[in-house]
């Protein structure tokens, strides 16, 4: 039976490693935003107990948050996991003579783990750049040993809204990828077995001075335009020049301000068990807990 149509938004993993190959030279100039995300998940692991062996950094990029890992648990074995060969080669860049990780390229998809193998999963916005949420999840959960922790952040579907609707007052084209819902991501995390599930969300405004400046940003962070349907012809000068036109209407006090929402999931490796409390709320279990002190 032949296999079905990627849907317009569908994200092929070849595509997807050759722009962050291309823009591993750049890609830490584009931090600003990401190494905000990053060193605010990074603090949600202040208060959790866990001495892991091994770490996994899941869509590691240049290696900013597997060195981090690596300074908060030195015994443990810190893996810098991601699709661009070239992103590791920059990963490779942030060792130290006594804090060394291992750097292994592969499709967050299709990981080259054992089963049980890992006792962190930690993933700073890279979810949003692979094709199945589902199956990442399910092969985190494979890799994880029993009540190992999962976390993460991605993007949510206010994510560069602004950027969407100037589009769609042009034309109905794919312009920006699809971001899913904190909702769905917390039921594909029951899906894949996960237990205690925890979902949360934050939403940012970063302003630039004008529309160039972001375009810039987002080409040197390599965040171009993957849709299976994008338009693949040049933008014509006549549907640019109103796209620009209707980005600049949202302009406020000449800067042009930008959403971005952050979803933060947490999810242990355990048993399954149904949700307390009301609707939509998660319980963390107290024994995964640190005490904090003042």
């Amino acid at each position: 039976m032949p296999s079905a149509e990627p849907d317009d938004y569908y994200l092929d993993p070849r595509s997807v490693r050759r722009a962050f190959d291309a823009a591993a030279s750049t890609y830490q100039a584009a931090d600003a935003a990401p190494g905000e995300i990053r060193s605010r998940l990074l603090e949600r692991l202040d208060v959790v107990r866990l001495e892991p062996k091994v770490v996994l950094d899941l869509g590691a990029g240049d290696g900013a948050a597997t060195r981090a890992l690596k300074q908060r648990y030195p015994s443990a074995n810190v893996i810098a996991l991601d699709i661009s060969e070239r992103m590791l080669r920059a990963a490779a860049r942030r060792q130290r003579l006594f804090r060394r990780f291992h750097r292994v390229a592969a499709d967050a998809q299709r990981l080259p783990l054992r089963d049980a193998s890992v006792d962190l999963a930690f993933s700073n916005l890279a979810l949003e750049w692979c094709a199945s949420p589902d199956a990442v999840f399910k092969e985190v959960r494979r890799t994880l040993r029993p009540n190992g922790l999962f976390t993460f952040t991605t993007l949510g579907p206010d994510t560069l809204k602004e950027v969407r609707e100037a589009w769609r007052s042009v034309d109905s084209g794919v312009h920006i990828h699809r971001f899913i819902d904190m909702h769905d991501l917390g039921d594909a995390l029951i899906r894949a077995r996960f237990a205690e599930p925890v979902m949360d969300v934050e939403r940012l405004t970063i302003t630039y001075p004008d529309l160039s400046a972001l375009l810039r940003e987002l080409r040197s962070g390599g965040a171009a335009n993957l849709a299976h349907g994008r338009r693949r012809a040049l933008t014509g000068v006549h549907r640019w020049r109103a796209f620009e036109r209707h980005a600049r209407a949202a302009a406020r006090d000449g800067a042009l301000p930008v959403s971005v929402e952050v979803v933060y999931g947490h999810a242990w490796a355990g048993e399954v068990r149904a949700p307390r409390g009301p609707a939509g709320e998660f319980r963390v279990p107290a024994a995964v807990l640190k005490r904090r002190t003042s």
